[in-house]
């Protein structure tokens, strides 16, 4: 499983003040705290703090002052993402592209050049889909424009758009048979992720909501996840359902093993 750490994102208050105060200890202190606890990627996301390319480069400069953990670059402006790839030390993933084709043809050469990975969102320019078939359609155009830039799949991490439980319930089912469909569309097959805090959203029982759903999406194909890696119990659901779905090799140490 690749975990993405979600926690430096303005969306929480102590990020969002870090960033207004150009706080970098508290950026470097989640970075550290994420690696510890076996973060591949951490997502770096400004929201709406800032809009400024140099906001953005700070937060990911005072990431790498802390850790070598590679960068997540959390924009969907296009313009914002290349003033950031050249600043990140190792090949970041970007996060995140539509389905749509014109923005697809201005960063995946860019994406190539950087040889960095991106998160393909399974919509278009009519927003997010309703059912598994859309999803796949849609994610059929983001594999069809990397084999036409010649981009190799595993660079790709097909987002099938989590939606929240409590007020779309009936998406749950479709976003799970999307995701093992999209596990069909090359070989090697492209990464499945998904933003696992979406689905409880507004929820009583998040915690547990978030774990369920994560362990049935792992038996779908998911094998990357952006989420609070922090939360030991989710983790560990997580590496068992890959123990379950024979995706990892059982040892009695399996969970202490992931954590080095």
């Amino acid at each position: 499983m690749i975990f993405i750490g979600e926690r430096i994102n303005a969306g929480f208050k102590d990020v969002k003040a870090a960033i207004e105060n150009k706080d970098a200890d508290v950026i470097k202190q989640w970075a550290i705290k994420q690696t510890k606890a076996g973060a591949n990627y951490l997502d770096v996301n400004m929201g709406t703090a800032s809009n400024k390319a140099e906001v953005l480069c700070w937060m990911i400069e005072s990431v790498q002052d802390a850790v070598d953990t590679p960068i997540s670059i959390d924009n969907n402006k296009a313009v914002l993402i290349k003033e950031a790839l050249p600043v990140c030390k190792r090949p970041p993933l970007i996060n995140s592209l539509t389905a749509e084709e014109d923005k697809l043809d201005d960063m995946l050469p860019v994406i190539k050049q950087y040889d960095a990975s991106f998160i393909g969102l399974a919509m278009d320019k009519e927003g997010s889909p309703t059912d598994a078939n859309k999803r796949v359609e849609n994610a059929g155009r983001i594999v069809a424009k990397i084999m036409e830039f010649d981009i190799d799949p595993e660079k790709l991490f097909l987002d099938p758009i989590i939606m929240p439980l409590k007020f779309k319930q009936e998406q749950a089912s479709e976003i799970m048979e999307a995701s093992s469909q999209f596990r069909l569309f090359t070989d090697p097959p492209c990464h499945i992720v998904g933003g696992l805090s979406n689905v409880a959203n507004g929820t009583k029982h998040k915690k547990l909501i978030n774990r369920i759903f994560a362990t049935m999406l792992v038996a779908n194909g998911l094998d990357a996840v952006i989420c609070d890696v922090m939360d030991e119990e989710l983790v560990n659901s997580i590496l068992t359902a890959e123990l379950v779905m024979n995706k990892s090799i059982y040892a009695d140490s399996y969970i202490e093993a992931f954590r080095g």
